[in-house]
């Protein structure tokens, strides 16, 4: 596997910044909120050394998020709705992003079409049932799919309001070889909600959202999580986040195993520019299909949809 940073040094320098970006976004809710340039951040953080949570904030940021791979499981045709889980087991969680303009003063992004996807607590994907989460302990398909449309769950849009502000209900995603806990997402402008779901217009941002490890260690003792047994890769393992806390995609998260979480964060776009999802991040394979070849597009897709690449995740 090839997603290993290069270095202990910048492992322990990025997950520094990464847990400076968090006390950051924790004291103002939804991450970071003044404008910036992605080298006056890492000189800030440098030299803000120990400072307390209380003077990060004071120095937050909004900043242009690097984008990264869509992965192979993305699916066009995603609806509108906030609530995305279809009846899906797992531990409850809100996901609140807000979209601000970074080339205009860091100013709300109003209307943007903001579209979420993630796998179950299996770690299976809808559209991708039979394509395998890489462990000997899951079934070949997720058993708790309860009123779910196996082309659909855990995927959905929701346009900003005039704060920028987007919000999801979903569950805590599960996990899957080779990859960590993550959510993808992508932010559209200039589009349009044609027949539940979004047409036209461009992709300004596509990114992964990313959570610290205590969490997962906390929500995979539990069921249905519990029943994927096997080992799942860290934060600082991971072949796609890039150790730079919120601005990376680390998400600030509050809550409980027992009540459901909720997970922050500021996204800054450039609405004038366009990002296909080719993005950075080292690649790797996608997840077994049950031991056989990477996932072919699903029954019924467009045979113009774009067939997933066996080199992202």
């Amino acid at each position: 596997m090839n997603g290993k940073k290069d270095t202990d040094s910048d492992i322990t320098r990025r997950r520094a910044l990464a847990l400076s970006g968090v006390a950051a976004g924790a004291a103002v809710g939804f991450g970071v909120t003044s404008c910036s340039s992605d080298d006056d951040t890492d000189t800030q953080a440098a030299a803000s050394g120990t400072a307390s949570a209380s003077a990060s904030a004071s120095s937050d940021i909004c900043v242009l998020n690097g984008s990264v791979t869509e992965g192979p499981y993305y699916l066009d045709g995603a609806l509108f709705r906030k609530n995305i889980t279809e009846g899906k087991e797992g531990v409850p969680l809100t996901v609140k992003l807000t979209v601000l303009d970074q080339t205009d003063g860091c100013a709300p992004v109003k209307d943007a079409a903001v579209e979420i996807w993630h796998c179950d607590a299996w770690g299976y994907y809808s559209g991708y049932t039979t394509t395998g989460p890489g462990d000997t302990s899951v079934p070949e398909e997720s058993e708790d799919t309860s009123g779910a449309n196996d082309k659909t769950f855990l995927r959905g849009y929701q346009t900003t309001d005039g704060s920028g502000v987007v919000e999801f209900t979903t569950i805590y995603p599960g996990w899957y070889t080779p990859r960590t806990t993550h959510i993808h997402v992508k932010v559209h402008t200039g589009g349009k909600k044609a027949d539940d779901t979004y047409e036209g217009g461009k992709t300004n941002w596509t990114g992964q959202l990313f959570f610290e490890d205590k969490y997962g260690d906390e929500v995979y003792k539990t069921e249905p999580y519990s029943r994927h047994v096997g080992t799942w890769t860290k934060l600082d393992d991971d072949m796609v986040y890039a150790g730079g806390g919120a601005k990376d995609g680390l998400m600030t998260v509050t809550g409980s195993v027992d009540k459901g979480f909720t997970g922050t964060l500021t996204v800054g776009i450039d609405p004038d520019k366009e990002n296909t999802g080719a993005g950075s991040g080292n690649g790797g394979s996608p997840p077994p299909g049950n031991g056989s070849a990477p996932p072919e597009p699903p029954s019924g897709q467009p045979t113009d949809s774009p067939v997933p690449m066996p080199s992202s995740t």
